[in-house]
């Protein structure tokens, strides 16, 4: 379940990370309450997840996923675009999350 939370967390995040450019420096009410939503929620579901999981493993995850999932929403919504550079280091966050996962005694598999 700790998953799910973790999950819904960073779902809450995007959205909320995303609406921030909408917001027009906080002048548009709903794309502001929807960041405010969003990082309500995404505080309240990551305390969820903090239950189970360790804080450094849960903000890893968190970051990291959150990090590469807005890049390709400001690719797809926002026509920005990622150097090698960008594209090699998100590559990496990816690897070292997928690394964290798969082989840190600090996770129960």
């Amino acid at each position: 379940m700790a998953y799910f939370y973790l999950t819904l967390a960073i779902i809450a995040e995007v959205i909320a990370t995303s609406s921030l450019r909408a917001t027009e420096e906080f002048t548009k009410p709903i794309p502001t309450l929807i960041m405010v939503i969003g990082y309500g929620l995404a505080f309240y579901f990551m305390t969820l997840a903090l239950r189970t999981l360790p804080l450094g493993f849960t903000y890893a995850v968190w970051s990291g996923l959150g990090i590469v999932l807005i890049s390709v929403i400001g690719i797809i919504f926002y026509d920005e675009r990622l150097d090698l550079a960008a594209a090699l280091g998100m590559g990496m966050i990816i690897a070292g999350v997928m690394i964290i996962q798969l082989f840190s005694k600090i996770v129960k598999h």
